[in-house]
């Protein structure tokens, strides 16, 4: 067993406990009765989980910080305190600082140092304020086992292990140690009876059996759960000997207790709702059904993609020798090649849709650590959680998502006194939702604040030189000055907003993104920033058309309808059964030279809401298009968003809609205002 692997699926599996921790302490306060309690056994169970576990690595700075945490949940859990607004602070805080070790413990492939885990000493001594009487200092926090179980009932434990208990990663002293941690230990008995000769003894085989008595309240399933993880590798014999046994003085073989612990087999696959009422334990089998899933590597997933992105290149370029040579058994074969290359396609871009939920979680812990710095009551509300877009948008979307969610707290949440004078209530809301659209993710930040004022955006605007004096302009196009580099309307400078930094950078990263954003906005009401993505960033269907010689890629799932087009005028627009329509001609936008076709094709396309038909010379049919990324020196020429290998090895340009849109808007705009001038 690769143990590096090990300790990875570790801190994967700590990291999301550490998510789930942190969930439930946010919603905490807006739960009671039987949901509040679940809720503190789910954030017990979290922190439980994480010392176990890492005491199977020997992560004995991670154990001993946690101890202490579990052991104030457990004073909570018992009902000596209340989970109040300093004790939800002091848990988050806390949770901070055990995610800060897991990180170092990552780096550092082991225990984290003693730097890191001195971070934690002032958490510990705010800790020690909820265990009076328990040895909970900083400098004596290091032994979790510091408050021993009270005697209950002595139980009598025989094991054995199996002879591949080291093979597969176990060390049986672990769980003895854990053992521990239920009660006292007051014997343990090492039984060599079945230890081979030196001669014929294999040095990675186990022939290690103890006998042991444990008092402890535990009950008999939760002292067999410790042993989950080697069941199926130990023989294991668990019998109540006696009730209140008067607990003797532990014999030399029980410091065994005192090491650090091992984990808890049972709390990392199925934690009990309480101490007093544990849950029946699962058999295996029936935990295999329930999670059949398997933990796969970012990088090897990335490397299935772009293989995949070859396979459909070469399949490409298989169909044009085949159309090329005009044997039927041939084009047969490769549509039937291409048909299972297609369901590849799509079953490898599926391995990389992740909920978008993950995200939208951490802002809860945003909107409330923000919302209190500055003195506002906000709450978060989140919708579409289940919608699915590729990992890679999803991780590159965070920071510009983080920067929409700061804005609205600090700029569009109005303080509690203006709101209560405006007829809403004293408690702010942010929103954040997510649905599909017309093959694109459409994600969206709005609150219900004071609104953008127009008039001011656009005098910054005028007073900039960004505007033209005396240009009419919509209120999207006001709207959309805040994007420009270091405009700002703040009336003063705050820690979170103010100097002008940060919308334009979250345009640009969103336009890498192949990406688009707007803003709708109602003075006194509100303010909604849309921002629609691309599903995936690696493969998409796409409809190929020709201008002069060169091939150009449109997202296919933009594309509205072709039709002819016989308009021989130099206008940016025509009649399309009687509706307007902006036309945006590729031959002379990006200046391509050639001949042209016997007669010119129209291709509609639309994008949120808006529509445009793009003029080509020819009309090339549907296409699996592999996205490349452009050069750095034609990253931002308008109106391209990517590039893509043909399958005769040629180089198409795939074509930003969004931005032609925005050209074709923009020019109809233009036209209207020259006409009304004139």
């Amino acid at each position: 067993m690769n143990l590096d692997q090990v300790l990875h699926a570790f801190i994967a599996e700590s990291r999301e406990l550490l998510a789930e921790m942190e969930s439930a302490l946010l919603g905490i306060q807006a739960t009671e009765g039987e949901a509040r309690s679940e809720a503190i056994n789910a954030i017990f169970r979290a922190a439980h989980t994480i010392k176990g576990s890492a005491g199977l690595f020997g992560l004995d700075r991670i154990v001993a910080f946690t101890h202490v945490v579990e052991s104030v949940l457990d004073e909570v859990r018992a009902g000596r305190y209340t989970v109040d607004d300093p004790m939800v602070a002091l848990m988050l805080a806390c949770g901070d600082h055990m995610r800060t070790l897991i990180d170092a413990a990552e780096i550092q492939r082991g225990d984290p140092d003693a730097g890191v885990a001195a971070q934690g000493e002032p958490l510990l001594q705010r800790l020690a304020i909820y265990l009076p009487g328990a040895d909970a200092t900083p400098g004596q926090s290091a032994l979790p086992d510091a408050v021993p179980a009270p005697a209950g009932r002595r139980w009598q434990l025989s094991v054995r292990f199996g002879t591949e208990v080291l093979r597969n990663g176990m060390d049986p002293l672990a769980f003895i140690r854990y053992l521990g941690t239920l009660g006292t230990l007051v014997r343990v008995r090492l039984l060599a009876d079945r230890l081979p000769g030196l001669q014929t003894l294999d040095p990675e085989a186990c022939h290690l059996a103890f006998e042991i008595e444990l008092d402890s309240e535990a009950s008999q399933e939760a002292i067999e759960a410790v042993f989950e993880f080697v069941r199926d590798d130990c023989e294991l014999h668990v019998q109540a000997v006696s009730d209140n046994p008067a607990t003797p003085t532990p014999s030399p073989a029980s410091q065994i207790a005192s090491l650090p612990p091992a984990p808890d087999p049972a709390a990392s696959l199925e934690a009990p709702a309480s101490a007093a009422a544990p849950t029946a334990r699962p058999t295996r089998e029936a935990r295999t059904g329930e999670r059949a899933s398997v933990r796969v590597d970012a990088d090897k997933l990335d490397r299935l993609i772009d293989l995949v992105g070859e396979l459909v290149t070469a399949s490409a370029g298989a169909h044009l020798v085949a159309r090329k040579v005009r044997v039927p058994e041939l084009l047969e074969s490769h549509e039937a090649l291409a048909a299972l290359v297609e369901q590849v396609r799509d079953t490898a871009l599926q391995l990389r849709m992740v909920k978008i939920g993950t995200t939208f979680s951490r802002f809860q812990r945003v909107v409330h650590d923000v919302s209190r710095e500055i003195g506002k009551d906000i709450g978060l509300v989140v919708d579409g959680e289940d919608t699915e877009l590729d990992k890679t948008v999803v991780e590159r979307i965070a920071d510009p998502l983080t920067h929409l969610v700061r804005n609205a707290i600090d700029h569009g949440i109005e303080p509690a006194e203006q709101r209560l004078a405006r007829g809403k209530p004293a408690r702010g809301t942010v929103g954040l939702n997510a649905y599909h659209d017309s093959g694109s993710v459409v994600i969206e930040v709005s609150d219900d604040g004071g609104g953008l004022n127009r008039d001011r955006i656009l005098a910054k605007g005028l007073e900039r030189g960004l505007v033209e004096p005396g240009k009419h302009l919509s209120d999207a196009e006001i709207f959309n000055l805040i994007f420009e580099p270091g405009f700002s309307t703040a009336a003063q400078i705050t820690n979170l907003s103010g100097r002008g930094v940060g919308m334009d950078v979250v345009k640009r990263n969103i336009a890498a993104l192949r990406g688009s954003v707007q803003i709708r906005s109602t003075e006194g009401h509100g303010t909604t920033v849309t921002v629609r993505l691309p599903l995936t960033l690696a493969i998409i269907d796409g409809f190929q058309v020709r201008v002069g010689r060169s091939v150009f890629v449109v997202p296919l799932e933009m594309v509205e309808e072709c039709v002819a087009f016989a308009n021989q005028s130099s206008h940016d627009y025509t009649d399309l059964r009687g509706q307007v329509l902006p036309v945006v001609r590729l031959r002379e936008l990006f200046g391509v030279q050639g001949a042209r076709g016997t007669r010119d094709n129209l291709v509609v396309v639309t994008h949120a809401g808006q529509k445009a038909g793009l003029v080509v010379d020819a009309l090339l049919g549907e296409v699996q298009t592999v996205i490349k990324p452009l050069n750095k020196m034609f990253g931002r020429v308008p109106g391209i968003g990517g590039s893509s290998i043909l399958g005769t090895g040629e180089v198409a340009l795939i074509l930003d809609v969004p931005g032609l849109l925005q050209q074709a808007q923009a020019a109809a705009l233009g036209a209207r205002s020259a006409a009304v001038t004139a």
